[in-house]
Order: structure tokens, then sequence, then C-alpha cells
């Protein structure tokens, strides 16, 4: 992924996730907030009962190249995404569908209105 479409500051993933807006499956839960930029960013957050600093490394980066796949980074929400114990369930394929369903969803709330004045554009 880009610079411009992460998220590094710890400011910004608290902001993200005191919004409470969130959706959530065994694998991932995503925190959004809308945007009024032209491109979405992303943040990844693994705790650290996942194991150790490599096997943590080794799912951020899976997970970075299931959101470069998924994504094209038009969206005008920005997302923090949280990985959960139920990750390591599961394969790469089906942990990675299981995030394209959760960008499903927000896209879905995104265009029925439900997290307010996302399509408005910055003057």
């Amino acid at each position: 992924m880009k610079k411009i479409n992460r998220i590094t500051k710890n400011e910004e993933f608290q902001k993200i996730i005191q919004t409470k807006k969130f959706v959530s499956n065994p694998s991932f839960t995503v925190y959004y907030v809308p945007r009024k930029r032209e491109n979405s960013r992303i943040g990844i957050s693994v705790s650290r009962k996942l194991g150790t600093a490599v096997d943590r490394n080794l799912i951020k980066r899976q997970v970075r190249m299931m959101c470069i796949d998924i994504t094209e980074f038009k969206e005008n929400f920005d997302c923090v995404i949280m990985v959960r114990n139920g990750y390591k369930n599961y394969h790469y394929e089906l942990n990675k569908e299981a995030l394209n369903q959760c960008f499903i969803k927000i896209k879905s709330k995104a265009n029925s209105g439900l997290i307010g004045d996302l399509n408005e554009k910055v003057v």
C-alpha cells in the first residue's frame, strides 16, 4: 500500500475506533469513519495474542495484500482493520473473502446513507 493510503498515527487509530461504527466477522473487525477526501486510508492492527512479532508481521503483510486486491482506495472512508483470533483458523482465501464481505457491508451502509455525509465533497 502506498503511504497516502495508510493510517499510521495512534491518535487517528483511536479516533476511528471511538466512533464505534464497525462490521465484524470471526476473522476481522473493521471500524470505519466517513472521509471527505478522494481516497480512503486503511490501518491494520494485530494483537499480541496472535503470536510472536514474526507471526504478526506475516499477518499484516497478508492483510495488506488482501486490501490491495479488494479495494482501489477510491472510497470515501477510513477504516481500521483489527485482526481477530479466528484469523488463524482459516486459510488465506477464506480470510480474503471475509474481509471482502466486510468492505461490501461498509459500502452498502455508505450507499444507504447510514453513515452520514459520506458522499459530500469538500469545497
